[in-house]
């Protein structure tokens, strides 16, 4: 919790000297970037982007990884300028918690020029307010806390065909809850992931008809893969999860072949109460 403490912490003070008390960004506030026709400019986001706006056609750009943003402006556009410097405009960059703002300008001066640009918190407000849920950094960098930390309870642990499966421990941060899986394979042949399935189901079936059974999807998995030989361990993190003593939580792990081997593993509720925190 403290480290959780001390990184919201620094994203506010961060934000803080670039926040408006009257609500509104002015254009002449805005950080001022030159660009030009032959050289793109690649904008590297902390998080996901989910939104870019370009408000002029004189420039172009597009998104070729989630966390970077790519412009320059269009050749037709600056033909006529000479090299003289102009406004080509205002692009606006959404992540996952924050927007920011860059006021781009022609130049053909290359010592005017950067190819690559951080969008630091300086230049950036915040998208919400109040409870604000984590994004995926934030996810990626308790995770790996989690990933770090060589303590293992041993929660619960199921055996079959060969592949032994363990909740290794259980960790809690505000409302996600973490969960350290891993798998052990005793036998030579690779096992291919077809899927892990979670999901909260009745302790006691007493008729297929009977079953009831809710699936929950992982708001963040640490590490994505798609077979093992003999280990795999990963983080999942799921939005806080409450049922009853008649429930159970379930981790199915399946192989993707016709007659694939499969593993089931329970996780009772007690558990997940009693989980660590980071």
């Amino acid at each position: 919790m403290k480290l959780k403490l001390i990184f919201l912490l620094f994203w506010a003070i961060s934000i803080s000297g670039n926040a408006q008390q009257t609500g509104t960004l002015l254009k002449t506030q805005l950080p001022r970037v030159y660009i030009d026709e032959e050289i793109s400019l690649h904008f590297l986001s902390p998080e996901p982007i989910q939104y870019v706006d370009i408000s002029t056609n004189d420039m172009i750009g597009d998104i070729p990884l989630e966390n970077v943003f790519r412009v320059k402006a269009v050749r037709d556009s600056v033909s006529d300028l000479n090299g003289y410097n102009k406004s080509l405009g205002v692009v606006t960059i959404i992540g996952q918690k924050f927007i920011a703002q860059y006021d781009l300008w022609y130049s053909h001066d290359e010592r005017q020029l950067k190819t690559q640009i951080e969008i630091l918190p300086i230049n950036t407000n915040p998208l919400e307010v109040g409870e604000i849920p984590m994004s995926d950094q934030e996810l990626r960098f308790f995770a790996t806390e989690a990933f770090k930390d060589k303590k293992k309870n041993k929660i619960t642990q199921s055996t079959q065909y060969g592949i032994t499966g363990k909740v290794n421990k259980i960790y809690t941060v505000d409302d996600y809850i973490f969960l350290d899986i891993s798998f052990k394979n005793k036998t030579n042949l690779k096992f291919d992931l077809d899927q892990l399935r979670f999901k909260i189901e009745d302790k006691r079936i007493l008729k297929a008809t009977n079953v009831q059974s809710i699936e929950i999807e992982p708001e963040y998995q640490l590490f994505s893969t798609e077979s093992f030989d003999k280990k795999y361990r990963n983080i999942y993190v799921f939005k806080k999860v409450t049922f009853p003593n008649s429930k159970v939580f379930t981790i199915e792990l399946t192989e993707s072949q016709i007659s694939g081997r499969s593993l089931k593993m329970r996780v009772k509720y007690s558990d997940l109460l009693n989980a660590d925190t980071l």
